[in-house]
């Protein structure tokens, strides 16, 4: 297969999919993330292949998702929607974060397992991303955060509290601040942490050593599990953190980050997001450590838009 974004790899029992955008920090756009979709059938579909290693080029696994994205023409990316094909067109003005879980759904359905191998920056999309995987095997020091919650909108994906002790689940969706490899593995969201030097190694090893069992049993072994969650209730679960999410786009301020995106672009725009935690972009001199609330310097002028921030895709 072929792909502009991804690369596609497979190996005796194992195929494995890289994100191949490593110059922006392999942001997950429509493009890309319809790539994956269909990189991860097209490993469903190979009987030679038992298992699925999800991993990435470059410094980071992924930034997020991509909020400024080019048109793209991409035949993995539906021409009604513009988006990858989910199922609907998500027609309404509030159904972006309802269109990102409904992709992820096909990990979480998909018949071999799927094991995301992190590195660097993973944060709020391609934390969403890795957390419908199966199983996670990261860098000790790897950075996994959902700054978006600081200015934005609540986790499109409410995963926290289904992988994450609660008072953790709480920090984690309230502050967006990130937490290193080794602190995931612990909180249990990771199932293993290792060197970053040793992760490439370790990743292939455990897979190899997951495909030694038959497709079908892996399957069957994937499928029990699932259902468990569902019948507790993970389903309606994130769908209703969709809702809230939308909510959160109408706030007085939900206007202020697109706004700034505006008038300054969207690295200004994130240096006045993550300046006062000064981490992230507010790790730069030029971003304010100090700055009034959102919404507390005057009327944004503008609602959101199409994906809540001001910043269309």
């Amino acid at each position: 297969m072929e792909y502009n974004n991804i690369i596609y790899e497979t190996d005796d029992r194992v195929a494995t999919i890289t994100l191949n955008r490593p110059e922006k920090l392999n942001p997950l756009s429509h493009a890309l993330r319809g790539e994956v979709y269909d990189a991860m059938k097209e490993a469903e579909h190979d009987r030679a292949i038992g298992v699925i290693i999800l991993k990435a080029n470059g410094r980071a696994f992924s930034a997020g998702y991509d909020l400024a994205p080019q048109p793209e023409e991409s035949e993995y990316v539906s021409h009604r929607s513009g988006m990858p094909d989910t199922g609907s067109t998500h027609p309404q003005h509030y159904d972006w974060s309802r269109h990102a879980l409904m992709g992820h759904w096909m990990i979480w359905e998909l018949a071999k397992p799927v094991i995301a191998q992190v590195h660097g920056y993973c944060l709020a999309g391609g934390t969403e991303l890795t957390s419908m995987c199966d199983m996670r095997i990261v860098a000790k020091d790897a950075r996994i955060g959902y700054p978006p919650v600081r200015a934005m909108g609540t986790m499109d994906m409410m995963w926290a509290p289904w992988y994450l002790p609660m008072a953790k689940a709480h920090e984690f969706a309230y502050t967006g601040d990130w937490f290193s490899g080794e602190e995931m593995a612990r909180f249990g969201w990771a199932n293993y942490a290792v060197e970053q030097d040793d992760l490439d190694e370790f990743t292939m090893k455990f897979a190899r050593r997951l495909g030694n069992i038959d497709n079908d049993q892996l399957n069957y072994n994937k499928r029990a599990v699932k259902r468990q969650y569902e019948i507790m209730g993970i389903r309606t679960a994130l769908m209703v953190g969709t809702d809230v999410e939308a909510m959160s786009k109408h706030r007085p301020a939900a206007g202020e980050f697109g706004k700034r995106v505006r008038e300054g672009g969207l690295k200004a725009a994130l240096e006045w997001r993550d300046g006062p935690f000064q981490d992230f972009r507010g790790e730069r001199d030029s971003a304010p450590k100090q700055r009034a609330l959102a919404g507390e310097e005057g009327s944004s002028g503008k609602g959101p838009g199409k994906d809540g921030y001001g910043v269309t895709e």
